[in-house]
């Protein structure tokens, strides 16, 4: 029992002493900043390839980007392969890199609903400069006639993800599916640790499964908006008590679509916090007004990045 308690100590200790003094920084905001607004954001496991949703203002447009790396610098946006016609986002590597899962409202062959629904799909490709395949659906039982988002994989094939499905604990929840001889099981609702009656969303696992990021909405604890949690799973299997993760890092506006880079400790996220702040002490011009406006952190969807040791 005492080593039990120790070692949750340390985790909390360790989660809340790498926040001291925490920096949340800008990614490539030289690209970023030419797009309305953006979510999500992966990268792959060889860290030169990007992949972000680049979305209208409301949302109206969805269309997941491509930005590769070639001698140490980014390339221009391009819309993905597999992407540009239909309402695509949240795009997610699988931990070799030769997966990437994503969501869509493509047509598909499994739901007999006339209503279009958001469902999770996969390209595929033999190697890591190879093209990716033509868009698959995942398919039953992790697609159904609902909404499913945000996939997220383990290196054990286990798959994470959001889910309006009835079987969650009140409104959006988040569930895993075990890949179990070469298919993937029921989806179960995770515990209570993570799950409650409002939304959780966005969950990032780390490849080894041993913590879980995800989007956690208008909590008792939350700062206001949606905010980012982290919970670790114990030797029995057990999921720990979500911690927010601070206002060291999350604001008081909407933060989501958790991304962790297990190699260099460092933490992605979307959040549409402001530093825009009313100053009556002198008339501007138009310019002045629309360079203030057209500030990376001026309420619209971005990208940040934080460098924080979570395992």
């Amino acid at each position: 029992m005492l080593r039990i308690i120790v070692l949750l100590f340390v985790l909390t200790f360790q989660v809340f002493y790498s926040q001291q003094n925490t920096t949340v920084t800008p990614v490539i905001p030289e690209i970023i900043s030419q797009i309305p607004t953006v979510r999500d954001f992966t990268l792959s496991p060889s860290q030169d390839e990007i992949y972000f949703t680049a979305q209208g203002y409301s949302g109206e447009l969805s269309t997941i980007v491509k930005v590769a790396k070639k001698d140490g610098q980014w390339s221009s946006p391009q819309v993905a392969s597999f992407s540009g016609q239909y309402r695509d986002l949240e795009a997610m590597f699988s931990p070799d890199g030769l997966r990437l899962f994503f969501v869509s409202d493509r047509p598909n062959t499994f739901s007999s609903s006339e209503k279009k629904n958001h469902d999770i799909w996969y390209v595929e490709r033999s190697s890591l400069t190879s093209n990716w395949s033509e868009p698959k659906n995942l398919g039953a039982p992790i697609n159904t006639e609902g909404d499913e988002f945000y996939p997220s994989i383990a290196k054990n094939g286990n798959l994470y993800f959001t889910s309006t499905a009835a079987t969650s604990k009140g409104k959006d929840d988040i569930f895993m599916s075990e890949w179990k001889n070469g298919k993937y099981n029921q989806p179960k609702s995770l515990s209570e640790a993570i799950n409650s009656v409002g939304y959780e969303y966005n969950s990032y696992i780390a490849p080894d499964e041993s913590f879980l990021l995800f989007g956690g909405y208008k909590r008792k604890d939350g700062l206001g908006s949606g905010d980012l949690y982290v919970s670790y799973k114990n030797e029995g299997g057990n999921w720990s008590t979500a911690k927010n993760l601070s206002n060291e890092i999350n604001s008081d506006k909407m933060d989501y679509c958790p991304f962790y880079d297990i190699k260099t400790n460092t933490l992605y996220f979307t959040s549409r916090r402001t530093a825009i702040q009313p100053d009556t002490t002198k008339s501007k011009s138009l310019k002045e007004i629309l360079n203030i406006m057209n500030s990376y952190q001026n309420g619209l969807s971005r990208i940040y990045s934080t460098s924080i040791k979570l395992q």
